[in-house]
């Protein structure tokens, strides 16, 4: 499908939405249950595209593993596939293989794996070539780009010989997700000393216990969600969406207190949390160091409520799927709104033109989050949303739940 046109919406609804699971989740207790033996009962795990390949790749017997352009994936897998001492060839599509590798492989060489990039220094592909021997306990990472390299060198490190010291240099972004991985290694039975005074985290050798374990859904996917409540015209407009937990251990959680700031109240239920429209704030600021896929969903909604912003931390979005801060910057122009650097690297501001009088066409630029993030603006107006087959990287059920707010 190369388009597909929503249309406005015109009509009220109260509807409940079984939200996709947690990709970010699945994720983590695959790796965990890979280093279980394979052994954990593991409920409920995701339909994403990256988690599919997660588990296609954990089971295959290959010499190559080809994540496509799962960025987690790529990052955990070599990370796991290194402290099994596997001979493995990682590599991924023409946009993984400009997606940095490097802090994470310059950890797994101080600890004494041998691996060798095949194309250009820092980016995949790269072979890894085996871990014999442990060579050192200690390494110093950034913390300023990437968690995923922090979880992914945390979730190994209770079975190396000497265990792990982790040293964290730099502003930590996304503690969340850190703090995800920290306590789904305790659900597993394994202990982490986190020190976050001095951002330093230790694991001692251990063994993981397979238990069984319930993927909560995703956060995430519930953001699009709120930006629909948000957006709607009619007051009585309501969601439920289920299977989210009020302590979640997402990081983008966080959307409920963003969405009360521009509409929407969560009200949690037993089998969710209910979303329903209240007056929102005439202005956001907002630092999404912790939960940067939340941003391009608070941008639509801020242009399209015409509700000024001013954003800190998405500095790690211009390495994701795209460069999601020019992404926001083309697209938003189409919908009347700006994103505007006004230091560098450090704050954006919503901004706002003249609404176009055309049909909006939104570029997705091979990101789901961007095809998800513009969709609820039908709830205001018509728009065509391209290469809308995105979303299976990490909610492939999108579309359908849409329809039945959002006719197409």
């Amino acid at each position: 499908m190369d388009s597909i046109l929503l249309k406005k919406n015109t009509e009220t609804f109260q509807k409940q939405i079984p939200l996709a699971s947690s990709k970010s989740e699945s994720n983590r207790a695959l790796i965990i249950n890979a280093l279980c033996g394979f052994d954990a009962d593991l409920q409920n795990l995701a339909s994403a595209r990256d988690t599919q390949t997660m588990i296609r790749l954990l089971k295959e017997d290959s010499d190559v593993a080809d994540v496509l352009d799962a960025g987690t994936t790529m990052r955990f897998l070599t990370a796991y596939f290194s402290a099994k001492g596997a001979s493995k060839l990682m590599t991924g599509t023409p946009r993984m293989q400009e997606r940095p590798i490097g802090i994470l492989v310059d950890a797994l060489r101080t600890i004494g794996v041998e691996i060798d990039y095949q194309k250009n220094d820092g980016y995949p592909p790269h072979q890894i070539k085996g871990f014999t021997k442990q060579k050192a306990n200690q390494v110093s990472i950034r913390g300023d780009v990437s968690s995923q390299y922090i979880s992914a060198l945390l979730m190994i490190a209770p079975t190396l010989p000497d265990g792990l010291k982790i040293s964290l240099t730099g502003e930590v972004g996304s503690i969340p997700y850190i703090t995800m991985t920290i306590n789904l290694m305790k659900s597993f039975g394994v202990d982490v000393n986190a020190d976050w005074e001095k951002n330093v985290l230790e694991v001692a050798p251990q063994k993981y216990t397979p238990i069984s374990y319930k993927i909560e859904s995703d956060w995430s996917g519930a953001s699009y969600w709120y930006s629909v409540v948000a957006l709607a015209e009619h007051e009585d407009a309501q969601i439920e969406l289920l299977g989210l937990k009020e302590n979640s251990l997402q990081g983008d959680s966080a959307v409920v207190e963003i969405m009360e700031q521009l509409g929407v109240k969560s009200t949690f239920t037993e089998d969710g949390v209910l979303l329903t429209k209240i007056a929102p704030k005439d202005s956001l600021t907002w630092d999404f160091t912790n939960c940067p896929d939340l941003c391009q969903t608070i941008a639509v909604v801020n242009v399209m409520k015409r509700i000024p912003a001013t954003y800190t931390g998405i500095e790690s979005l211009k390495i994701k799927e795209t460069d999601r801060v020019f992404a926001l910057q083309e697209e938003l122009q189409k919908l009347g709104g700006q994103l505007v650097e006004v230091e560098k690297d450090h704050k954006y501001e919503i901004r706002f033109t003249d609404i176009p009088e055309e049909l909006p066409v939104i570029k997705t630029y091979e990101d789901h989050r961007m095809a998800m993030a513009f969709a609820p603006v039908a709830m205001m107006r018509e728009v065509k949303i391209e290469e809308p087959e995105v979303v299976v990287k990490s909610y492939p059920e999108f579309w359908d739940h849409l329809s039945v707010v959002v006719p197409s």
